[in-house]
C-alpha cells in the first residue's frame, strides 16, 4: 500500500494553551488563597459582576484563575450566552474544591479528578454542589485533561467524546483527523454515518485525549498497547480499536494491531490450586512448545487440572522430575474414575448442568494424551530424567479405547435439504448483527453460507481461504474471465484449499454455485490489506475479510447457523445435539459416500483432505437405506429359504378328518405328494426317498385328491442348509453326494433309504424361488 502520510507543518500542530513556566504550580494552597476563596460563597463565585472580578478577593486567586480563563477563552463564549453561566459554574467548582481540600488542581491526581467529575449525572451531583448541573461538568473534562494528567475517560460512563476533544483540540483539527481515518477506513468497507463510523470517530477523539494530541502520526504502537494493557476504553469502544489502529498502521504510523485486536478476549486458565513448583513447569512448558496457541492453552487448562489432583492425592509430584510409574499409574486409575467438575478451576454454566456425571471416554482419552505430551517434551528437552516411558505409562486402557470408535454426527437427509434451500434462498431481511454488533453485505454472507453447505471444508479453513481460490475449467483447459458467462453444466469448478491441520494445500472439485457465489463477493469485495497467516505465516489476501479484518471462525456457528435454522424453520439441535459448523463436513461425506454413483473410500479421503482413510472413517457413514439395498442385492433370504406349494384339503379339516389323523395338507413334490405334516423337518425333502407318507401322482390317491373342489393353494417357506442349497444351484454331482449322505437316515415312516427296493429320485424337487413377488423355478 502507498505510504499516505501527510505532512503536517509546525503552525498547523496544536500545543497545549497550558505550557511553560509561566504558571505557578505550587500544589499546595496558601492561607491567603483558601480565606478568599471562603469569604466568597457560590453565589459571588458564580455571579457576572463578580466573575468581573470588581471585588478584592479575586486578585488573592489570580494564580488559580489564570490557567481557568486561558482554557475557558478557547471557546470564544459570548459572555451573555447560556453556555458562559456553564463556564462560570464550571470555575465556581474547581475553586470550591481547592479549598476543601487545600491544594491547587495541580497537584491532584486522577483519582480526586474522578471523584469531582464522577462516572454519572448522579455521581457527579455528589461530588459538586447541588446547583451544579451536567453541563458543568463538561468544561470541568476539559479542565482535567489540560490542567491535570486525568486519562481516566472510560470511567465516566456515556459522554460526548467528539464534543469534548473539540473543545480541547478545536473542532474543525479533530474532524480533520478523523476524516483521515475514515478515508483509509471507507476503502475497506467501513459505511460513514453508520454504526461503524460512530464507533472509530468515538474511539479515535478517546485516544487523542489520553495522548494528549490530535494527531494520527503521534497515534504509536505504545499507546495503542497501553489502552489494550490496562482497559483505558468501555468494552463498547474497544471494539473499534483495531479499526482504528489498522488504519493508523496503513498510514505508517504504528505497527498492525493484534489478530484480534483485543475485542476477542480468551477464557485463560487460572492456576487456582495449582502448586507453585507444578505451575512453574507448565508455564515454562507453555512458553517452549511450539504447538499452535489454541492448542497450547487448551493443554495448559488440562495440566493444571492434574496439578490440582496432585495437591490434593499428591503433593509430593508437584515437581514432575519426581513422577514415577507408580505415579503415572495412580493418575491413570484417577482419570478412569473421574467425573464432570472433578478438580475444575471453577464451576462454568455447561459444566454445572452435568456435574457429578463420569467424563466420556473421549474425554479421559484426551487428559491423558495431554499428560503424555507434556511429560514426553520434559524428557526430550532433558528437563527431567527418564524414569518411564511417556507412551506406555499414560496409555488409555482398553475398554476406553474400545468405547471410542467412528461415530459421524451427520444431519437427518430432512433436516439438511431444508439447510441447503435457506441457504440458496437468503435475502435482505434474513440478515442479522453478527455478535460483535458489526454487520456483513449479503455477498459476503452468501458466500460463507454456501461454502459450509457445499464443501466440506472445516471452519478454519473457510476462514483463511484466499482470494482466487476458485478456479474454471472446460474439457480440462482453465477458463479465463467471468465465471457467470461459463455454463454450470459445462464447466467444473476447483477450489484451492489453504494449508490444514492435517495436510498440505490441495484442490477440490465443487459444486458450480458455490463458484458463482465467491466470484460474486470478489467482484464486489473492497480493497483489503493482508493479512498474516497464522499457519503458515505468510502475508495473503484473505477471501472472507470485510472492514481490514477476517471473518472469525466462530462466524458460522453464532450467525449464520441460526440464521439458517430460522428461515428454513427447523430446529437449531437434533437427536445428536447441536448443529455446528463441523457436522456438515460429515453430512456432506456421508452422503457422497452413499450416492447412486458413490465415490470410494480413497476419493473421499483426497477429496476431504485427510491423511489417512482411518480418518475418513470417521466421517463417511454407510446410511440405513444403502446399507438395506446392499443386503436386499446381498439375496441372504432368497439363498438361504425357499417357498414350495401346499394343497390344503379344506373339507378334511372342518369335517374333523384331519382331526382323526387323516392327511390334509399335500406337499407338491412335482411327481407326487408328500403328507407329513412337518414337511420342512423332514432330512429327505430335497430328494424324496418315497416313504408311506408319499403319493405318486400317477396314482388313485392322487387322482382322487386332484379331482376335489374345495382344495386351496398356499406356499409354505423351508429353510435349506449348505449342501440343500448346492444342491439346487449346483446341478446333479451336488445332489448325488446329499443323496449319499441321506442313503442310511431314516424317512418319517422309519424306512431306510438304502434298505428300499425303491431308490430315492435323483430328481430335484421343484422349490419354488420367490424373487420380487414373482415366482420361478430354482
Amino acid at each position: 500500500m502507498a505510504d499516505t502520510r501527510q505532512a503536517i507543518s509546525v503552525d498547523d500542530r496544536w500545543h497545549s494553551p497550558i505550557y511553560g513556566e509561566r504558571y505557578d504550580r505550587t500544589p499546595g494552597l496558601r492561607p491567603a488563597e483558601r480565606r478568599a476563596i471562603r469569604e466568597m460563597d457560590p453565589y459571588d463565585l458564580r455571579r457576572k459582576r463578580a466573575y468581573n472580578r470588581t471585588i478584592s478577593q479575586w486578585s488573592a486567586i489570580q494564580r488559580l484563575l489564570e490557567p481557568l480563563d486561558v482554557i475557558n477563552d478557547l471557546s470564544s463564549i459570548q459572555p451573555a450566552s447560556r453556555e458562559y453561566r456553564d463556564v462560570r459554574d464550571a470555575t465556581a467548582i474547581v475553586l470550591l474544591r481547592c479549598a476543601e481540600l487545600g491544594q491547587s488542581y495541580w497537584a491532584w491526581t486522577s483519582e480526586e479528578w474522578l471523584n469531582l467529575l464522577g462516572g454519572s449525572h448522579s455521581h457527579f451531583k455528589r461530588g459538586a454542589p447541588s446547583w451544579a448541573d451536567d453541563r458543568a461538568r463538561r468544561i470541568i473534562c476539559v479542565y482535567a485533561c489540560l490542567l491535570g494528567q486525568f486519562d481516566d475517560f472510560h470511567r465516566l460512563g456515556k459522554f460526548g467524546r467528539l464534543a469534548l476533544a473539540g473543545r480541547v483540540f478545536g473542532h474543525h483539527r479533530v474532524n480533520d483527523e478523523v476524516a483521515r481515518l475514515r478515508q483509509v477506513l471507507n476503502r475497506w468497507g467501513y459505511k460513514y454515518g453508520q454504526s461503524d463510523d460512530t464507533t472509530v470517530q468515538a474511539v479515535a477523539c478517546q485516544l487523542f485525549l489520553i495522548n494528549r494530541s490530535p494527531h494520527v502520526e503521534d497515534l504509536s504502537t505504545e499507546l495503542f498497547d497501553k489502552v489494550r494493557r490496562n482497559m483505558l476504553l468501555t468494552e463498547e469502544a474497544i471494539r473499534g480499536i483495531y479499526s482504528v489502529q489498522r488504519a493508523v498502521a496503513a498510514l505508517g504510523f504504528c505497527s498492525e494491531p493484534p489478530i484480534y485486536g483485543g475485542a476477542i478476549k480468551y477464557q485463560v486458565a487460572q492456576a487456582v490450586g495449582v502448586p507453585q513448583k507444578w505451575q512453574t513447569w507448565v508455564e515454562r512448558w507453555y512458553n517452549t512448545s511450539t504447538m499452535t496457541p489454541q492448542v497450547r492453552r487448551h493443554y495448559r487448562a488440562m495440566l493444571f487440572k492434574i496439578g490440582r489432583w496432585v495437591a490434593a492425592e499428591c503433593p509430593e509430584a508437584a515437581d514432575p522430575s519426581k513422577w514415577t510409574r507408580q505415579t503415572c499409574a495412580s493418575w491413570v486409575a484417577a482419570v478412569v474414575r473421574m467425573k464432570v467438575g472433578d478438580f475444575n478451576e471453577r464451576n462454568v454454566a455447561f459444566t454445572r448442568k452435568r456435574e457429578g456425571e463420569p467424563l466420556g471416554p473421549s474425554t479421559k482419552v484426551g487428559i491423558l494424551a495431554t499428560t503424555r505430551t507434556f511429560f514426553r517434551d520434559c524428557q526430550e528437552w532433558d528437563w527431567i530424567p527418564r524414569r518411564f516411558d511417556p507412551q506406555a505409562s499414560f496409555a488409555a486402557p482398553r475398554n476406553i479405547r474400545d468405547a471410542i470408535g467412528p461415530n459421524p454426527r451427520v444431519i437427518d437427509d430432512g433436516i439438511w435439504a431444508k439447510l441447503l434451500w435457506a441457504g440458496l434462498n437468503l435475502t435482505d431481511e434474513d440478515m442479522v448483527w453478527n455478535r460483535g454488533g458489526t454487520w456483513y453485505p449479503i455477498e459476503l454472507v452468501r458466500a460463507i453460507t454456501l461454502t459450509w453447505l457445499f464443501s466440506g471444508l472445516r471452519s478454519d479453513e473457510i476462514a483463511r481461504l484466499r482470494v482466487g481460490c476458485i478456479r474454471w475449467q472446460h474439457d480440462g483447459t482453465a477458463i479465463p474471465g467471468d465465471s457467470q458467462k461459463v455454463l454450470a453444466r459445462d464447466a467444473v469448478c476447483l477450489l484451492d484449499v489453504p494449508v490444514n491441520k492435517t495436510g498440505a494445500a490441495f484442490t477440490k472439485p465443487v459444486d458450480p454455485l458455490l463458484g458463482q457465489a465467491l466470484d460474486a463477493w470478489a467482484a464486489m469485495r473492497p480493497e483489503q490489506p493482508h493479512a498474516l497467516d497464522r499457519r503458515t505465516g505468510q502475508r495473503v489476501s484473505r477471501l472472507f475479510s470485510y472492514r481490514a479484518r477476517p471473518v472469525s471462525i466462530a462466524y458460522i456457528n453464532t450467525t449464520v447457523i441460526p440464521m439458517l435454522c430460522k428461515k428454513a424453520g427447523v430446529p437449531s439441535e437434533d437427536i445428536r445435539g447441536k448443529i455446528t459448523s463441523h457436522r456438515a463436513r460429515s453430512t456432506i461425506a456421508s452422503q457422497l459416500y452413499n450416492a447412486k454413483e458413490p465415490m470410494t473410500l480413497f476419493e473421499l479421503q483426497a477429496w476431504l483432505g485427510h491423511r489417512s482413510p482411518s480418518s475418513t472413517q470417521h466421517y463417511a457413514k454407510i446410511s440405513a437405506a444403502t446399507l438395506t439395498k446392499a443386503y436386499s442385492d446381498a439375496g441372504y433370504f432368497a439363498r438361504n429359504v425357499r417357498t414350495i406349494e401346499v394343497l390344503v384339503d379344506r373339507d378334511a379339516v372342518t369335517s374333523g378328518a384331519a382331526s382323526a389323523g387323516e392327511p390334509w395338507q399335500f406337499y407338491d413334490l412335482g411327481h407326487g405328494y408328500c403328507t407329513y405334516s412337518f414337511f420342512e423337518q423332514c432330512s429327505h425333502r430335497m430328494a424324496c426317498a418315497r416313504c408311506d407318507f408319499y403319493a405318486p401322482k400317477k396314482s388313485s390317491e392322487a387322482d382322487l385328491l386332484e379331482a376335489k373342489e374345495n382344495l386351496q393353494k398356499m406356499r409354505a417357506a423351508i429353510p435349506l442348509t449348505d449342501e440343500e442349497v448346492a444342491a439346487v444351484e449346483d446341478g446333479q454331482a451336488a445332489l448325488d453326494r446329499l443323496l449319499e449322505r441321506l442313503a442310511d437316515t431314516p424317512t418319517p415312516s422309519g424306512q431306510i433309504p438304502r434298505q428300499q427296493l425303491v431308490p430315492a429320485t435323483a430328481t430335484p424337487l421343484p422349490i419354488v424361488e420367490v424373487r420380487q413377488g414373482k415366482p420361478r423355478q430354482a
